[in-house]
């Protein structure tokens, strides 16, 4: 690979890195501190908790953290690995809640949860570049066999979390409707960072 080449996907991934994690950071942001616009731990735990995702207040703080964390972490190209996997895992929930409403976002759907995710997956995946401080750090925690520990980990976690949301709201007896309701209602699309 030619040294320009090198350059151009460093900058590249750079910049990627900085859009998809300052995004992620200010959603999470939102939830754990309510700031821009967010509704806090209090108002997240209570949509958090009407979708499903029980106990509401502590599936706040894992989704704001999750974010927060996981977005500061790619932008700064730390711990790449495990930042990507974490930010995946929160927006695979938040696919979870907006999936029966179809895939465009325009209408309440997941295509923006996804689109994150798969983005987070990717930077996991392919790494920060050099213009991060994992190179700057010598890789130590950007290692080859961090990637497949991270999101295989991130992959059972949600899974489990997502199934158990799954179930709660199938048992309620009201399921997609009570949870279409909710997206028309003002605001709940907001908590979770996805009204355009």
């Amino acid at each position: 690979m030619s040294c320009c080449t090198e350059r151009r996907r460093d900058v590249g991934l750079l910049l990627l890195r900085l859009g998809t994690g300052g995004v992620l950071a200010a959603h999470g942001a939102q939830k754990l501190f309510g700031w821009f616009g967010g509704h806090g731990l209090e108002g997240t735990g209570q949509y958090m908790e009407s979708v499903g995702y029980s106990p509401g207040q502590a599936s706040a703080t894992a989704a704001g953290l999750a974010e927060t964390g996981g977005g500061a972490l790619l932008a700064l190209g730390l711990a790449t690995p495990a930042a990507g996997a974490a930010a995946a895992g929160a927006m695979v929930g938040a696919a979870a809640v907006h999936a029966p409403a179809g895939f465009f976002a325009q209408s309440g759907g997941y295509e923006y949860a996804a689109f994150l995710a798969l983005t987070a997956t990717g930077l996991a995946v392919t790494g920060p570049g050099r213009l991060s401080l994992d190179h700057a750090l010598g890789h130590t925690a950007n290692r080859d066999w961090m990637v497949p520990v991270a999101l295989g980990v991130t992959a059972a976690v949600t899974s489990v979390v997502v199934g158990l949301r799954y179930r709660r709201v199938r048992e309620s007896g009201e399921g997609d409707a009570v949870q279409e309701a909710l997206f028309e209602e003002e605001g709940y699309g907001e908590v979770m960072g996805f009204e355009e």
